[in-house]
């Protein structure tokens, strides 16, 4: 009878051809193939359970039989599975090629300001923030200011948040006329007692003590509490403040934010030491913030999330003049000391960003850019032709700038109409 060989039970089926065009990429091999990812190789399991059984009559005859092998034969295929990199997905995120982000469009949706003090010159800082106020798809982030600039930044924060851009417009011109048009305050202005370049003035020691007030600040006092809304300016509605102050102890500079602002604040923030005694605030002697941080901005960058930062400069930093009276070198070492602190900080800034930190993008704003011989005049005077000249060139220098996008940026608006110039041409947003 003859003998047939049964079939050896445990002989595996045959194994799957790997690279047979039926096995297809899964999603986590492609997103892991998109991102870069390096093949790691892993052992295949043969498909035992997968195979489908063979027919009973296909069902290879004792003479074909193939001996049992002793172990499956490792299959090596490569596979890319991100969960068993051999490295972190975040690390080869972070080595892959980084498109550059998109222009951001211009002007800036979002701005922080620094505005500088300079008495009289501060009309330039009020044209600016007019024109500013027109443009309306710009918010304002954080302001700081010291002396003059301190008292637009209250009046813009106050204007906001009472009753928004049109009533911080309003505001700002009401206070500007009525420095020019009450004869209260054109003694103290022209005497120098608003201004923190104000030593130009020639008085004798007890007056240079700050013992002796030829005026007091009672005018400024009564016209900053009836017109600024402190409590709005203290409200969540208004945007951040930074208001400096010069401590007389120290001489360090006091920064004042919305919930300690008063009208003590920004007295003590426009105290000239020549003309006025210190500012008594919670038992500390405080003297114009211009001397300390005119304005601050170091300050800003650290409080302000806006990418952009645009610092109004009223005060002349150049003159080419060799100042020989007593007059003219009082004037001149005024106008430096303003710059001082403010060049010092812009420079820590740019530094910073050269060794690899991100501050905001700076701008500035110059009025000795605009108005010619800005230096040989007095930060005093409160002549309605003069202050209208610097309102006007602060308007012209902050349209320029709302029209000429820096590296980087794309100007996003051409032309619109604004709301308070209804005889203005009317043009959609476009890319330029």
């Amino acid at each position: 009878m003859p003998v047939v060989a049964e079939p050896a039970a445990s002989a595996p089926p045959p194994l799957p051809n790997v690279s047979s065009p039926e096995i297809k990429p899964s999603v986590a091999e492609m997103i892991a193939a998109a991102i870069g990812m390096r093949p790691v190789a892993i052992e295949a399991k043969p498909a035992v359970t997968e195979a489908a059984p063979l027919p009973a009559e296909s069902k290879p005859a004792a003479a074909e039989a193939k001996p049992v092998a002793a172990e499956p034969r490792p299959v090596t295929t490569e596979v890319k599975l991100s969960v068993t990199s051999e490295r972190p997905l975040a690390e080869t995120i972070a080595a892959a090629p980084i498109l550059s982000p998109p222009p951001r469009l211009w002007p800036p949706r979002k701005l922080s300001l620094a505005l500088q003090g300079g008495g009289t010159f501060s009309a330039f800082g009020w044209g600016v923030l007019e024109r500013l106020l027109e443009e309306p798809g710009c918010d304002f982030d954080t302001i700081s200011g010291s002396s003059a600039g301190a008292i637009n930044a209250a009046l813009l924060a106050s204007g906001l948040a009472d009753g928004g851009r049109e009533a911080a417009r309003k505001l700002l011109a009401r206070f500007w006329n009525r420095m020019i048009n009450d004869a209260s305050f054109r003694p103290l202005m022209l005497l120098g007692g608003f201004s923190p370049a104000s030593s130009f003035i020639a008085f004798g020691p007890a007056q240079r003590s700050g013992r002796f007030d030829p005026l007091d600040l009672d005018p400024l006092r009564e016209m900053l509490a009836t017109q600024i809304n402190f409590a709005a300016v203290r409200s969540a509605a208004a945007p951040r403040l930074l208001i400096a102050a010069t401590r007389v102890r120290d001489g360090s500079p006091q920064i004042f934010r919305n919930g300690d602002i008063t009208t003590d604040v920004l007295l003590a923030s426009t105290c000239p030491p020549q003309l006025h005694g210190a500012v008594d605030i919670d038992g500390e002697a405080y003297w114009d913030g211009g001397f300390a941080a005119n304005p601050p901005i170091i300050g800003v960058v650290h409080e302000s999330s806006a990418a952009d930062l645009l610092v109004v400069q009223v005060t002349p930093e150049r003159d080419n003049a060799v100042p020989v009276t007593s007059a003219a070198i009082d004037r001149r070492l005024d106008q430096i000391t303003a710059n001082a602190v403010l060049t010092a900080e812009i420079a820590a800034l740019e530094w910073a960003r050269s060794d690899g930190l991100h501050p905001p993008r700076i701008h500035r704003l110059a009025a000795e850019d605009e108005i010619e011989g800005l230096a040989q005049r007095s930060a005093a005077d409160l002549g309605p032709s003069f202050i209208a000249t610097l309102h006007q060139g602060g308007r012209d220098a902050a349209d320029r700038w709302l029209h000429q996008p820096p590296n980087g940026t794309t100007l996003a608006i051409q032309e619109r109409r604004s709301e308070f110039d209804p005889d203005a041409a009317t043009l959609d947003a476009v890319l330029v």
